[in-house]
C-alpha cells in the first residue's frame, strides 16, 4: 500500500535530482524520440510527477510542458512497479472522462513504465501515447519501453552526479571573474 510517508520520500527524491523546470537536454530528447520511433507512437514523454502536476522533461508530439497531476495517467502508473498499459482509455473507468481522452490529444492508448530509483522511489514515467486504441502491446514492445526507461534512469543518475560534483566546486568562469575583480584597481 502506498502511504503519505512514501509520497513524502518520493517527492524529496524527485527534488534531489534538480530536474523540474529545467531546459530540454539532448540526451533525454533522444530517448523520447527513440521510444516514439520504436513503438510507432505519435506521443512519447518523460513525465515527472510533482506534488500537484506532471512535468515533462522531454516530449515528442505534445506541446504542453505540464498538466495537473489529478488528470495524469502517469500518476496512476507510478503506483505500480510494472509497465501500465491502457489499451483503450475510452473503455477504462479510470480515464474515460479524463479531459485528455475527451478532448485533445484524444488519448486512446497509453503505456508507461515507472522511472524508479535504486531506493525504489518512482519519480515519473517514460510513456508512449496514441490517439488510436491498441489491442496488443506485445512483450517485445514492453521490453523496449522498459529498456528505454532504464536508460532514462542512467541519464538521470549521471546528471545528478555531474550536478553534485560541479556545484561543490566553483566553475572556472566564476574563479576567473573573482580573480579579475581582485586584481583590478578600484576607483573612488
Amino acid at each position: 500500500m502506498y502511504s503519505v510517508t512514501d509520497e513524502t520520500e518520493r517527492l524529496q527524491s524527485l527534488r534531489g535530482y534538480r530536474l523540474l523546470d529545467t531546459p530540454n537536454e539532448p540526451e533525454f530528447d533522444a530517448i523520447v524520440r527513440a521510444a516514439a520511433d520504436a513503438l510507432d507512437a505519435p506521443i512519447a514523454l518523460i513525465s515527472l510527477i510533482d506534488e500537484n502536476r506532471q512535468w515533462f522533461k522531454a516530449r515528442v508530439g505534445l506541446d504542453l510542458q505540464e498538466s495537473p497531476r489529478s488528470i495524469a495517467f502517469c500518476a496512476h502508473a507510478i503506483r505500480g512497479q510494472e509497465t501500465m498499459v491502457v489499451p483503450d482509455a475510452t473503455r477504462d473507468g479510470r480515464f474515460m472522462n479524463n479531459p485528455f481522452v475527451v478532448n485533445d490529444p484524444s488519448i486512446r492508448f497509453y503505456a508507461g513504465t515507472p522511472l524508479e530509483t535504486a531506493e525504489g522511489h518512482r519519480l515519473g514515467t517514460l510513456c508512449v501515447i496514441d490517439s488510436k486504441p491498441r489491442d496488443v502491446f506485445a512483450e517485445d514492445q514492453r521490453q523496449i519501453l522498459e529498456d528505454l526507461a532504464r536508460q532514462v534512469m542512467v541519464a538521470l543518475e549521471r546528471r545528478k552526479h555531474r550536478l553534485a560534483t560541479t556545484s561543490d566546486t566553483p566553475r572556472s568562469d566564476d574563479m576567473i571573474e573573482a580573480h579579475d575583480a581582485a586584481e583590478s584597481p578600484t576607483r573612488d
